[in-house]
């Protein structure tokens, strides 16, 4: 684990970049949503000729919906406009577009910013992560259980469509009134726009276009929340040991991206700068990263060295290491082993 200035130092370097450039953020929102749209368009004409001729309209279009929830996200934090209200509307109109309810999520990422890398404060708006101890002391159901949340196929297959589409229609059980009632109003935009659509192009174009879209976009999403934390070298560590600068910086990932996949995934890659400082928007992550040399010192993974994170499934706390199933249990047998 590297070494990094005091919290207040690095935030004194983020404020330069913590300031909104309304110009650059409309420009956002039309260099975005309108590709959407056009792209969306040219999947359901291409129906005429055949399917498989939309599917690259179609993949398309789920990438600019995955640059259309990074609108969602700024909003969220309050970076992409200056006005909080501004925010607010452009969040719940993002939130719906991508079927999440604005303050729900804003509620649940903060709780995240707040707590991330924190073994102790697991369970709000992150992904189920289990250290090596927790799991071989759980019941066989709940292991289970961990197996199943944890694999790729149902992570990256069913999760989209269980999370998106099932889990952030209902509110949580502590919701307040504002929280409960965007939910309401984020399902009706939702409810209003699959309808509307439905009547004019009929249900089964609209859905043979709208639902890979939705779900590519939501996988997309998830791959991107899930790697961006868990990679061979990160960091996690109790309350007591817990530090908000070196899970920013140890505990985020930058996700080394190519040039087009960087634009469309909104600079998310440049997640240690994000969660060093979530009030700077999307647009200024990369000029913080070269401007701020601790940052520089964070984990970089790339596209293909990314792909090891699928392995990894339990937190070894010993080690300070993600490991696989089977090394925990082989870590295991030999403690015993020595104990015995």
């Amino acid at each position: 684990m590297s070494q990094h200035p005091k919290i207040q130092e690095l935030k004194k370097a983020m404020k330069p970049f913590e300031v909104t450039d309304e110009q650059t953020s409309l420009k956002q929102i039309l260099n975005t949503l309108v590709p959407y749209a056009l792209l969306w368009t040219l999947a359901y004409l291409s129906l005429s000729v055949s399917y498989w001729l939309a599917v690259p309209f179609m993949i398309l279009a789920a990438g600019f919906l995955v640059r259309t929830f990074i609108i969602f996200h700024d909003c969220c934090h309050q970076s992409f406009f200056k006005s909080r209200r501004a925010n607010d509307i452009m969040g719940t109109i993002t939130g719906a577009l991508t079927h999440v309810p604005y303050e729900q999520w804003k509620n649940t990422h903060n709780a995240h910013h707040a707590s991330s890398s924190n073994l102790d404060k697991r369970g709000t708006g992150d992904m189920w992560i289990m250290t090596v101890d927790e799991y071989e002391e759980a019941h066989w159901l709940k292991r289970l259980s961990y197996r199943v949340y944890r694999n790729p196929v149902m992570m990256l297959g069913i999760g989209p469509i269980a999370v998106f589409f099932i889990q952030y229609r209902f509110n949580v059980k502590q919701a307040r009134r504002k929280e409960r009632i965007n939910t309401h109003v984020t399902n009706l935009l939702i409810a209003g726009f699959y309808a509307g659509m439905m009547l004019l192009l009929g249900w089964q174009s609209f859905l043979l276009i709208q639902g890979p879209i939705a779900w590519l976009a939501g996988s997309l999403g998830i791959w991107l929340f899930y790697v961006q934390h868990q990679f061979e070298e990160t960091y996690f560590e109790h309350d007591e040991e817990w530090s908000y600068v070196h899970a920013a910086i140890d505990g985020s990932s930058f996700y080394e991206l190519p040039k087009v996949l960087q634009w469309l995934t909104g600079n998310i890659g440049y997640h240690h700068v994000h969660h060093l400082s979530p009030r700077v928007p999307n647009y200024k992550l990369p000029e913080a990263h070269e401007a701020t040399p601790p940052l520089q010192h964070a984990t970089k993974i790339t596209l293909a060295t990314s792909l090891k994170s699928l392995k990894y499934r339990l937190w070894d706390e010993d080690n300070k290491e993600f490991i696989t199933y089977k090394e925990a249990k082989k870590r295991t047998r030999a403690t015993a082993q020595t104990a015995s």
